[in-house]
């Protein structure tokens, strides 16, 4: 058994782990205790190639080696699935430790800076490469294609600090590390264009920033873009310096990246120019020490003498600070469950709306995100329709709500409704007016709904509700509603959960198959639900005519009623609402025994039945007579009846 803890120095005792609830919690020697991922990489690379190799691991007299690496484990992959371990903490109390434990979930799966290097100059065709002084690991990089070489490599090398140089042909990386690799002093030096050996200045500050902001992809959590930000406890400007790494980091990681370009920025204000004969080995890159400071040199110009430009450089720069590591949280797991869904043919709403088109809304707990919408003329060819993104109040009823007249407050007993989510309140009744508190009854998977208001909103019990002081049949659903709706029926909210589904009239009275589920899933997913649904575009049904009266005039019968309209018919003392429809148009029908006596189109709101018609019609005391307004796009509305006893 083999294994090592992603902390500072691992490898000095890999044994040694960090557990503030463990007796044997101890730091390996000499460590810092900071986060360490890489040294657990090294850790696990350095025994697999040593002892995979077979002069260090040779055949013994028992025909196998010396140490069996097909039998070699590694401490510890833990069956708990990365990264809700470690990131949920409210099942697993054991996440803080696992930033530096010996856990192998999250890691397993990075790669090595240098392999990383290696593999992107290779598919640029540059295979003379060297990065044996490349140190650093790498969880997470994307590229979104089209990009060379350069910058593909330019982030990687940004956030570890890596410079390139070429060299005799080869393309040599190379990590800073601040460490002075050469020590000139003046007697190494020549006369260069300005005659002095030496210059050395400082870059004004509008040339650096002291505030620097990173995006990067979080580690260890969900994936997130997030933002780190470093600044200088003197800085006293505005100006923000920002940069995007496409890169999954901690915030560990990312904070001591911002850190070091702060840090380098600052000291590398300081500057110097010099010139050393052509044999000097200096070469780009390179750490130099001078007068007791360091250097990094940025450019050399070959002219008869080399002209070395370098900045100031500091080795602390270079030491990741032992930062904390936050856990990050991972968002509780939904699994795809079946929503609750409708889609509903519903009369003119708003006066916006896509005019008879129908109405998507669902509801679910956990609610997914969102859900998708598909509908289809058969089993074969889902299209997709709309992303419902908001979950809508919808609940049941437990009692029943009794047929009331519209028009007029319902003072009855108040609706109790079991919701699966949401607040309501009360509300006055100037804010009723304006079109507060509306909602929708129905039966579940019905064609009908009943729009309604309502005043008063108790809560009587978790999510359930009494509604009461009710104004029914609005937006002319009168004309649907039952002598009683029945508990269990569907009640919901209208708010902007409710999205409309675009349809063209054509397809206005043809079933339609419809599925709703996750939107995150396919339509063939088991979460999915089924049902068919006829959209006969409800929006331009005119409404059920009021005030049908029959007067007697000694044998002939004169029926009067009055019109209605869909659109603009609230205003007061505006004399006739408007027609909203093309023209003034009405169908009637005489019934008698259940069968149609006589059926006329008219084009006023009135019509006399005389003696002679009902005779030749065959019909006597008692019968029917019903009337609806006429549109036509949508043919006759809902019928308005009365019955003649004689």
């Amino acid at each position: 058994e083999v294994g090592c803890a992603a902390i500072d120095k691992g490898a000095n005792q890999p044994n040694k782990f960090i557990d503030p609830k463990s007796s044997e919690s101890s730091l390996p020697k000499y460590s810092d205790g900071a986060r360490d991922d890489l040294m657990q990489m090294q850790y696990l690379r350095a025994l697999s190639e040593f002892w995979g190799a077979d002069e260090n691991n040779p055949t013994g007299s028992y025909g196998a080696p010396m140490v069996a690496t097909d039998r070699m484990f590694v401490w510890a992959w833990d069956a708990r699935p990365y990264p809700f371990f470690p990131g949920n903490s409210d099942v697993w109390s054991d996440g803080e430790n696992y930033a530096r434990g010996h856990w192998l979930n999250g890691r397993v799966s990075a790669r090595a800076l240098s392999s990383v290097i290696k593999t992107i100059c290779a598919e640029a065709g540059v295979t003379d490469v060297d990065v044996s002084r490349v140190y650093g690991l790498v969880r997470g990089f994307a590229l979104e294609g089209g990009e060379n070489a350069r910058a593909a490599l330019q982030p990687l090398m940004l956030a570890h600090g890596v410079d390139a140089i070429e060299k005799d042909g080869t393309l040599v990386f190379r990590q800073r590390d601040g460490r002075p690799g050469l020590l000139l002093t003046r007697d190494d030096l020549a006369d260069g264009e300005s005659g002095a050996l030496v210059s050395r200045h400082r870059l004004p500050e509008a040339e650096s920033s002291g505030r620097v902001r990173l995006a990067f992809v979080e580690a260890d959590g969900d994936y997130e873009v997030r933002a780190t930000e470093g600044i200088f406890p003197d800085e006293a400007t505005t100006g923000v310096a920002q940069s995007e790494l496409a890169m999954s980091l901690t915030q560990g990681e990312a904070g001591n990246t911002v850190e070091r370009w702060l840090a380098e920025s600052r000291v590398a204000r300081d500057a110097a120019s010099f010139a050393v004969p052509p044999s000097s080995e200096i070469e780009a890159g390179d750490v130099i020490e001078f007068e007791g400071d360091s250097f990094r040199v940025d450019r050399i110009e070959d002219a008869g003498v080399k002209q070395v430009e370098a900045v100031r450089v500091e080795r602390g720069l270079y030491r990741p600070a032992s930062s904390p590591e936050v856990l990050i949280a991972s968002k509780p797991v939904a699994v795809a469950l079946p929503v609750w869904g409708e889609i509903m043919d519903l009369p003119l709403l708003t006066g916006n709306e896509i005019s008879g088109a129908p109405w998507g809304v669902a509801s679910a707990d956990p609610w997914p995100g969102g859900v998708a919408v598909y509908s289809a003329l058969d089993d074969t060819s889902w299209r997709f329709e709309t992303v419902l993104d908001r979950k809508a109040v919808m609940g049941q009823t437990l009692t029943d709500l009794p047929r009331a007249e519209a028009g007029v407050w319902d003072r009855g007993m108040a609706l109790e409704v079991k919701f699966l989510h949401g607040a309501l309140s009360s509300i006055d009744e100037g804010t009723l007016f304006a079109g507060g508190n509306v909602a929708l009854i129905g039966v579940p998977g019905g064609d009908d709904w009943e729009v309604f208001q309502f005043r008063d909103a108790e809560l009587t019990a978790p999510g359930t509700w009494a509604l009461s002081h009710r104004l029914r049949g609005q937006r002319g659903t009168d004309g649907v509603m039952p002598l009683a709706w029945p508990a269990g029926a569907t009640v919901i909210v209208f708010d902007a959960a409710l999205s409309q589904i675009d349809m063209s009239p054509e397809l206005f009275g043809l079933p339609r198959k419809y599925r709703i589920g996750p939107a995150n899933k396919a339509v063939d997913h088991a979460s999915f639900i089924e049902f068919e649904k006829t959209i006969t575009g409800a929006a331009l049904r005119p409404y059920q005519p009021a005030h049908l009266r029959a007067v007697s005039e000694g044998g002939d019968i004169a029926f009067h009623w009055t019109r209605r309209t869909r659109t603009s018919g609230d205003a007061w003392g505006a004399g006739d609402v408007p027609l909203g429809e093309t023209s003034e148009a009405y169908l009637l029908r005489v019934t008698s025994g259940g069968v149609v006596r006589r059926e006329i189109s008219l084009s006023a709101p009135n019509w006399t039945y005389s003696s002679a018609d009902q005779a030749a019609d065959g019909v006597s005391a008692p019968f029917d007579v019903e009337v609806a307004q006429v549109s036509d796009l949508f043919g006759p509305g809902i019928f308005v009846r009365i019955v003649i006893n004689g």
